[in-house]
C-alpha cells in the first residue's frame, strides 16, 4: 500500500517526502479532531463501578 502511494505521488524525492509527511499529518489530524471524539462517547471505558 505505502508504494502504491508513493509511486502515485508527483515530483521528485524531495517533493514526494514532503507529500507523503503532509498527507501523514492530515490522516492523523483527521483521527485526533473527526474520528476519536465522534467514537469516544460510545466506548465503554468510562463506564467505571467500583465495589467495594
Amino acid at each position: 500500500m505505502y508504494g502504491w502511494i508513493w509511486r502515485h505521488l508527483p515530483g521528485p524525492t524531495a517533493s514526494k517526502a514532503v507529500l507523503a509527511l503532509v498527507l501523514v499529518l492530515a490522516v492523523v489530524a483527521l483521527l485526533l479532531f473527526v474520528v476519536f471524539p465522534y467514537v469516544e462517547p460510545r466506548l465503554p471505558f468510562n463506564d467505571v463501578t467500583v465495589d467495594r
